[in-house]
């Protein structure tokens, strides 16, 4: 039964992370009247070279132009109702818990966890006033950083899910 308990301990820390989406956006806005986009670019700050190339932004622009389709949009070469831009970023996490260990539970055990944190931040620009009106923050935890580059469609799709916000 302790060998349990401690694999649990050691594994509760990595269920806990799971991909979030955060939206925020300008409600005074009306969504409706935007019907073309444009990428106008993108950054990715990472040290990690799985991430920091411009394969993985090509493979983030494909994915956008994808999701926005799909939600009726038309891609443009000039003069469209949305600019949108995104940025890339990751960081190695070091995280400790403390649990009770120890004969009878008087003492203290710290468990160490290392993670490493993606976040994907896409922005709807209105093109026309050049004014941020949306942005999805969607951010990924993984023990294997190379894991981030594998979720990274799946950050774009559940960001652009959440266009056109509801009130």
């Amino acid at each position: 039964m302790h060998c349990r308990t401690l694999f649990l301990f050691a594994v509760l820390p990595f269920l806990a992370h799971a991909q979030k989406v955060s939206v925020e956006f300008d409600q005074s806005r009306d969504f409706s009247d935007f019907r073309t986009f444009a990428i106008a670019g993108g950054t990715i700050h990472s040290n990690n070279p799985s991430l920091n190339n411009e394969i993985v932004q090509r493979n983030i622009e494909t994915e956008i132009r994808r999701r926005l389709t799909e939600k009726g949009f038309t891609e443009v070469p000039a003069r469209p109702d949305l600019n949108v831009r995104y940025q890339l970023g990751s960081s190695r996490i070091a995280e400790k818990e403390a649990y009770p260990a120890g004969w009878r539970g008087y003492g203290t055990r710290i468990v160490t966890t290392h993670y490493t944190e993606g976040t994907l931040v896409i922005d709807l620009r209105d093109a026309a006033k050049h004014t941020l009106i949306w942005r999805a923050i969607s951010v990924e935890d993984k023990a294997d950083p190379l894991k981030i580059k594998d979720h990274l469609p799946d950050m774009v799709r559940k960001s652009i899910e959440k266009y056109p916000p509801k009130k």
